[in-house]
């Protein structure tokens, strides 16, 4: 196995940024020296991405252009 090391805790700022995009790269950068640690980035993008959708439902925040409403 890896020997594990502590990474910074600056690892989680990518999924909070860059949503699960930046989980999956943190998870890949730092796996090898602290698994829970690249664990949890995976867990945090998953949880954004989830209350970002469950916000996005609830509040409908998305506007449809004029060009996709469909007018019968």
């Amino acid at each position: 196995m890896y020997p594990e090391k502590s990474r910074s805790n600056w690892w989680y700022l990518l999924p909070i940024f860059l949503g699960m995009i930046g989980g999956i790269i943190a998870y890949f950068a730092i796996r090898k020296d602290d698994l829970p640690k690249a664990k949890k980035c995976i867990y945090l993008s998953l949880i954004l991405l989830a209350v970002g959708i469950i916000l996005d439902l609830f509040f409908n925040v998305t506007e449809r252009p004029e060009w996709y409403v469909v007018n019968i």
